[in-house]
């Protein structure tokens, strides 16, 4: 599964054939990841019911991939600048896919979290790998208008996916497993496209040392202080001894890591890189995003089934315009980036959209009309598309070939780890409301506490509950989930204020950013070449 070490990519640029043909199994690997995500998504309230889970195990599914496929991230970006790329992706899917595989056959909400934790680190080596063998094959001026292609793959697997795993959930014969195992001959497909289409240089040194102590370190960290998150409040005070250990645990560690990584000869996540001005800014407009995004939208399905009582076919149904505004405001900002060349009105008017979206969200309750949600959904995913992969993009930018996955990588991974956060936090604090608001009100109508779930029924599992116990559930769910859009809202304007301080960017039209500028010196003109001219 070696990649051949003088394909035509090396000699020059691809045709615009070339590049499609290589894109189509890049972008069935990144259907794959992204699919299988969905589907479980919407999936996941039937799921943690039928495994009798709680609220907690709800978010640690979810929170679980992230974190791992944040921790490996830089791991399989820095493996990218010394290995095969190609042999890389294919090596991430097989990981994932086996993950979905033992995923499906879990018995309990405990084992399905760990095959998640498993999956990702596959999920973590197809999202940064598929950018890193984009930038290798296509200047960052012509990136934009593939980046379109990217971004209706996103979101047609974002669609898609949840509706199917709706369809999945409520046909009897299959049953929430096959949730898992439908991907599997999707991704035996992958591969052989890959095998037949990818053909990228492959860049080989000797003597280079994985930087495996700062990846340990920085996941032990994160991990740590997430744990702490998703247990204070609930398990222990937010001043007691466990706050104290696990914080200052979780610190201590980070401090390590960033000291492990300011020696290592081959450092996981670059600090020379990230020190940029332009990384820096697209890694903290990462972050928050990230937060944002993931941490909001992962409780949206949960918000329609068990706040308002729709199905998970409904559901998915009901996402939709989350997803067709990603569709339409990656493939259009993709082409306009191309036209023009530059990038950072785009991400400044996706940061901004997205805040507003989130503000519109902020307010729903369990009685909110649809199509208010709608259009606060349809907002939040035109800020997306027109930011997140542009992040990437601009960093992209600034770095040579030889350096382009750690650069993605890194971006990719403080992506990854503010969803992780996120994900983590306002699980937590949707967790803590919702048991207050269901106790409060059960108190209130003189029903037993423990009728809420207290004993081995969840109250996710609503099927099982009494009649009167479900309205109090669903009410809480749904006036809850504003909330946590609100914390989203707070977090996105960070990302504003980052790409507001980007510097203007005209993206090259070179891949390799020494060519740029040998060809800046000859030709001063040579930064506005027309992207037509540099394709033929």
């Amino acid at each position: 599964m070696s990649a051949p070490t003088t394909p035509r990519a090396a000699q020059g640029a691809m045709s615009h054939r070339e590049i499609m043909e290589a894109l189509s199994g890049l972008l069935l690997v990144l259907f794959v990841a992204m699919s299988s995500a969905t589907i479980v998504s919407t999936a996941l309230p039937k799921i943690i019911g039928s495994l009798n889970g709680s609220q907690t195990q709800y978010t640690w599914v979810v929170t679980a991939t992230l974190l791992t496929a944040t921790a490996t991230t830089p791991i399989w970006g820095k493996l990218a600048d010394l290995y095969s790329k190609k042999m890389l992706v294919q090596v991430a899917i097989v990981v994932f896919v086996l993950g979905s595989i033992v995923a499906g056959f879990s018995q309990t909400a405990g084992q399905l979290i760990a095959a998640r934790a498993f999956q990702g680190i596959g999920m973590g080596g197809v999202q940064a790998l598929v950018q890193v063998a984009i930038a290798a094959m296509i200047p960052p001026r012509e990136r934009g208008r593939y980046n379109g292609y990217l971004g209706g793959v996103l979101a047609l697997a974002t669609v898609g996916g949840p509706l199917l795993g709706g369809v999945i959930v409520d046909t009897s014969w299959l049953g929430w497993r096959w949730c898992f195992f439908i991907g599997a001959p999707i991704a035996v497909i992958a591969l052989v496209v890959l095998q037949r289409t990818l053909h990228l240089p492959v860049f080989r040194r000797d003597n280079v040392k994985i930087d495996y102590a700062g990846a340990a370190l920085i996941a032990a960290g994160v991990s740590v202080l997430l744990i702490w998150v998703s247990f204070v409040g609930s398990s222990f005070d937010w001043m007691s001894w466990q706050t104290f250990a696990m914080v200052g645990a979780g610190l201590v560690l980070l401090a390590l890591a960033v000291w492990v990584e300011s020696r290592a000869a081959e450092p996981v996540v670059p600090l020379q890189i990230v020190r940029q001005r332009t990384t820096a800014l697209a890694i903290l407009a990462s972050l928050a995003v990230g937060m944002a995004m993931f941490g909001g939208s992962v409780f949206l399905g949960q918000y329609f089934q068990i706040g308002r009582g729709y199905s998970p076919t409904e559901a998915g149904l009901l996402t939709i315009p989350l997803m067709a505004g990603v569709l339409v405001s990656s493939t259009i900002s993709g082409r306009l980036i191309t036209r023009t060349g530059r990038v950072k009105p785009y991400i400044v008017a996706g940061t901004i959209v997205l805040v507003a979206g989130f503000a519109m969200l902020s307010i729903m309750d369990h009685e909110t009309p649809l199509w208010y949600i709608g259009a606060g959904m349809a907002l939040v995913g035109v800020g997306v598309g027109m930011s997140m992969q542009n992040l990437v993009l601009a960093v992209q930018n600034t770095v040579a070939l030889r350096d382009i996955g750690a650069a993605s990588s890194t971006v990719a991974f403080f992506r990854s780890l503010g969803g992780t956060i996120g994900v983590s936090v306002l699980g937590a604090v949707l967790a803590n409301r919702v048991t207050d608001s269901i106790t409060s009100q059960l108190a209130a109508a003189g029903v037993p506490a423990g009728a809420s779930g207290g004993g081995k029924t969840s109250s996710l599992n609503l099927a099982e509950l009494p009649d009167t116990v479900q309205h109090i559930v669903r009410a809480a769910y749904g006036d809850a989930t504003g909330h946590i859009f609100l914390i989203s809202a707070a977090i996105a304007v960070v990302g504003v204020v980052a790409s507001l301080l980007f510097k203007q960017i005209t993206l090259r039209t070179t891949i390799d950013l020494a060519k740029a500028a040998r060809a800046t010196r000859e030709t001063p003109d040579a930064a506005t070449i027309p992207a037509e001219a540099v394709s033929k």
